[in-house]
């Protein structure tokens, strides 16, 4: 007669030796692999993590069963997990020497949604600033998080499978590959755009648009270039094409008016202002621009001198830079343009 028996109790600590060792070994292999790596009690600490694992307990189908991969996440058993367009894959160890393969597709948010939540977006360009920070934009929560309208999947436009034997309809090493995706956005908010099958930066244009205009409006000089790409770069700490802002601005046509003519010295001194508050702000622009150059190159170097790899927060004692955001965009510069690499999350090293 077959007795039943209860599984074996491993502690958290040995949980956690077996998936580093896990770690160690994929790494040897393959330098690629991304482990997600969480640092405190917070699975999430950006807007965009929060409000992705927010989304998944808000559906009844999945507020009682994603919670069974939290733990797993915690202890570091999420190996490695890319996003790519409409789909997420994961390495996740499990109670066998060889990790689990998961894999999700998620359905990408329809044309005719997307443009419905770009035209909600317009004029609100203060909020989409904080939203490309990671901050928490208030007035674009309810436009983002809408149920089947807004940017985040339902559960019918998730599906998912586990090479585990697990016959759950979501199993823990799913559960925690889901939650895993929350703390990847906390590190590159981008993502998300991509995972849902459209341009983020659509929105990033958008906003600059609206900035243009709007302190084209407070000058009064709708015949000046206010922005150049140099300043849209370094104010929203990202890469922008050179025609990003697909602004061209109209010809001026200087007419000299008569010295004697009244109407001729008020143009004139319009003029002079127009040209000392453009002057004024290139100066402004490229200072700011100067800066954020020299930042990157104190970054570089730092993560060059780690041989193993350095943390955000050593890198920001070691840098002295005061803004932990700006540090985070100048480190994302540096990725996109494939000078470093992220070896687990919130550590970088080398190429």
């Amino acid at each position: 007669m077959g007795y039943f028996r209860f599984p074996k109790y491993v502690s958290v600590a040995e949980k956690k030796a077996k998936a580093a060792k896990k770690l160690k070994q994929l790494q040897k292999k393959n330098s690629d692999i991304q482990p997600v790596i969480i640092e405190g009690n917070s699975l999430a600490n950006t807007w965009w993590g929060k409000a992705w694992n927010s989304n998944l307990t808000k559906y009844a189908d999945f507020s009682n069963r994603v919670g069974r991969g939290r733990s797993y996440l915690r202890h570091g058993a999420v190996l490695d997990l890319k996003i790519d367009s409409g789909t997420v894959s994961a390495l996740v160890q499990g109670s066998l020497s060889i990790p689990y393969k998961v894999e999700i597709s998620i359905k990408k948010i329809t044309q005719n949604n997307w443009k419905n939540i770009k035209d909600a977006c317009h004029g609100k360009i203060d909020s989409l600033q904080e939203l490309l920070q990671g901050k928490f934009p208030k007035a674009l929560a309810e436009i983002f998080t809408s149920k089947n309208q807004g940017l985040f999947p339902s559960p019918a436009e998730i599906q998912f499978s586990c090479s585990c034997p697990d016959w759950a309809y979501m199993c823990k090493h799913v559960a925690s590959a889901l939650f895993g995706i929350g703390s990847r956005l906390d590190e590159n908010p981008m993502l998300f755009f991509k995972l849902r099958g459209v341009d983020g930066n659509e929105l990033v244009k958008q906003a600059v648009k609206d900035n243009t205009n709007k302190l084209l409006e407070k000058a009064k000089n709708k015949t000046s270039r206010v922005l150049e790409d140099i300043n849209i770069s370094d104010l929203f700490g990202i890469d922008m094409e050179s025609d990003s802002t697909n602004i061209k601005p109209p010809k001026i046509k200087n007419k000299k008016q008569p010295a004697n003519s009244i109407t001729g010295k008020i143009k004139e001194n319009n003029q002079k202002s127009d040209k000392k508050q453009k002057n004024s702000l290139t100066k402004k622009s490229y200072k700011k621009a100067k800066s954020n150059i020299k930042d990157i190159d104190i970054i570089l170097k730092a993560i060059q001198q780690a041989k193993k790899g350095i943390a955000i927060p050593a890198l920001q004692k070691q840098t002295k830079i005061k803004d932990r955001q700006r540090l985070f965009n100048c480190v994302y510069q540096l990725l996109e343009k494939g000078k470093i690499k992220r070896i687990s999350r919130g550590v970088y090293m080398k190429v």
